[in-house]
């Protein structure tokens, strides 16, 4: 697809704005306080200059010659060299929360927007010649967003929104390695337009410029040599306050403290009396000092009452009831054996059982609130897919004498920590796993984090509503070598 260049000069225009959560409160005089989501920014000798570019700022993408003209046909000062320098001080103290954007004379808004995904980036667009290479960053990803496609990666300090076609094509065509002038010619954009997009493209960091020879800096990197695009997008988006996942308006549904209990057989488990294992029982040092053994399945069975009380101490819930949430509600919390943010405890468990006298071969739920198991599935082609997986996983010759699958509900975790709900679950996982393996300790038992190549084999087996619920880890269990 091809654009007719429109019949007078083209002009390119940098704009600035502030970002949409920035709110600016004018004090006395010239005092100016501005609120970002880095922080509130103090500016006791701002100047009616500089408050009146940020009033404007807050508005919408301006262009900052017309703030000037605008301020002197009001009568303000005019805009002077140390007025001009006091604003672009307060722009770089502010750099966090300040979008630049690039128009044409056209009055029809922004080609494009680079926003900051930092607290104190460095926005720097340097002039791109004609026949130099680009492409985009093999980090970088083009996805859906409210106001159009967003380019972003996670080794970027911007993302940028892309507002008009010739953005979007622009950025389209940067999937190998190609110049400005190569674009013009196959899309009909002028090569001034070009240039310039592909300047704060590269700016952003979504997009890298070619050196001599047309290598490209980024491939010989060795730090980043060590990630893979998922692993680096998914450590920056864990880490970060980002609005990423769920929108901030959207109203996803709550989970209750535990799954709902499906219409499956029934199976109580044992109560063990904790009071009397206390004092005999082995100290966590001991428990910690003894050497981690790598997985070995035995032939031996487990018992109903070893599995009752091994969940007993692990995962059960302790009690329940409402609290305060980080989101500023108040919703059903509950205490268990094992950490979890703000006590959501989103984790579910389910047992493949194998060898275990009193519990019959099949795919098990766990009650957490009332101990109990509920039959998922007796396919004995599902449950030798699981035992299957645990035994290469574990590089044994033998099927472990149970298998627990860790499940996490995004509905009870992503209404209060929204993008960072799928984050919290692999740290609770890792909480859970270190509570089984020294429950099974000092049970006298064996269990064994594996990790298996799923696919969609799990999920399958284990009757999961994909995506709402998926498997997040597996454990091992069976009596110690």
């Amino acid at each position: 697809m091809t654009f007719d260049a429109p019949d007078e000069s083209v002009e390119t225009i940098p704009l600035v704005s502030l970002a949409e959560e920035s709110l600016l409160e004018f004090g006395e005089e010239t005092s100016l306080v501005v609120v970002t989501r880095w922080g509130e920014f103090d500016f006791p000798d701002a100047g009616p200059l500089v408050g009146e570019a940020l009033r404007r700022m807050a508005l919408g993408p301006v262009s900052p010659a017309n703030v000037a003209t605008s301020w002197e046909e009001s009568g303000g000062p005019g805009w002077t060299v140390p007025g001009a320098a006091a604003l672009e001080r307060v722009l770089t103290e502010l750099s966090g929360s300040v979008v630049r954007s690039l128009g044409l004379n056209d009055g029809k808004g922004p080609l494009l927007s680079v926003v900051p995904v930092v607290p104190d980036p460095v926005f720097a667009p340097e002039e791109i010649v004609a026949t130099r290479p680009v492409r985009l960053s093999r980090f970088s990803a083009l996805r859906p967003d409210d106001s159009g496609l967003s380019l972003e990666s996670p080794s970027a300090r911007f993302r940028v929104l892309l507002a008009q076609p010739w953005a979007v094509h622009v950025a389209a065509s940067l999937g190998k390695a190609v110049s400005a002038a190569e674009i013009a010619a196959q899309e009909g954009i002028p090569v001034e337009v070009v240039t310039r997009l592909v300047g704060y493209l590269v700016a952003s960091g979504c997009v890298v410029a070619g050196e001599d020879g047309g290598r490209f800096a980024e491939d010989a990197d060795p730090g980043l040599s060590l990630w893979s695009y998922e692993e680096l997008l998914f450590h920056d988006r864990s880490r970060t306050w980002q609005a990423y996942g769920l929108p901030e308006t959207a109203e996803p549904p709550r989970s209750p403290v535990a799954k709902p209990l499906g219409p499956g057989r029934e199976y109580v488990l044992h109560r063990p009396d904790l009071t009397g294992r206390v004092a005999p029982g082995p100290t966590l040092t001991e428990l910690l000092e003894t050497d981690h053994a790598a997985p070995a399945f035995t032939t031996r069975e487990l018992s109903a009452e070893q599995i009752g009380e091994f969940l007993y101490r692990a995962a059960r819930i302790r009690s329940s009831g409402p609290a305060s949430l980080p989101d500023g509600t108040v919703g059903e919390v509950s205490q268990r054996p094992y950490v979890s943010t703000a006590r959501l405890y989103e984790l579910e468990l389910y047992l493949t059982v194998n060898r275990c006298s009193g519990l019959p071969q099949g795919i098990y739920h766990y009650d957490p609130a009332g101990h109990r198991l509920f039959l998922v599935s007796s396919d004995t082609a599902d449950h030798r897919i699981l035992l299957d997986m645990a035994m290469v996983a574990a590089a044994d010759h033998r099927h472990p004498a149970a298998l627990l699958s860790v499940t996490t509900r995004m509905a009870r975790t992503a209404p209060v920590l929204r993008s960072r709900a799928y984050a919290a679950a692999l740290l609770h996982l890792g909480a859970l796993q270190e509570t089984l393996h020294l429950t099974a300790k000092a049970m006298g038992l064996a269990a064994h984090a594996v990790s298996v190549d799923a696919g969609d084999r799990v999920g399958r087996a284990l009757r999961l509503d994909w995506p709402a619920e998926v498997c997040v880890g597996e454990c091992a269990l069976d009596l110690a070598p």
